[in-house]
């Protein structure tokens, strides 16, 4: 299997995508968006910005020019990157992970697979 976003119809009629891995496992996920070309707008934003230097936030390291990841501690204590286009829009994140590394490794996996990942449309409504 190859890495791909798939685009899909959140139950509020907006597109959404995921970023999958070769191995299947959900990377990254985006907001909603009202158009379909908006959304695939944010995919571009991703393959384009993949390889964008890292904001660790738990460290205060707030001064990374956009684009750029950020990794974040949620509520839950736990590690969460997203991806912040030029203009500082979030256009996706990753679920929590407990370790920090874990992270890092998602982000490295945007970077290696997101440029040459295909975008196709899924079957059903999420």
């Amino acid at each position: 299997m190859s890495a791909k976003f798939e685009i899909k119809i959140a139950k509020n009629g907006e597109y959404m995508f995921n970023l999958y891995a070769p191995n299947g496992r959900v990377i990254a996920t985006s907001e909603t968006y009202t158009a379909l070309h908006n959304c695939k707008g944010g995919i571009e934003s991703i393959k384009a910005n993949a390889s964008s230097p890292v904001a660790d936030l738990t460290l205060g390291e707030a001064t990374v020019p956009h684009p750029r990841y950020e990794i974040f501690l949620d509520r839950e204590e736990r590690y969460r990157f997203r991806l912040c286009a030029s203009n500082g829009e979030i256009v996706c994140a990753s679920q929590g992970y407990s370790a920090k590394q874990s992270a890092l490794d998602g982000i490295a996996s945007i970077a290696e697979n997101a440029p040459g990942a295909a975008v196709v449309m899924a079957e059903e409504t999420v």
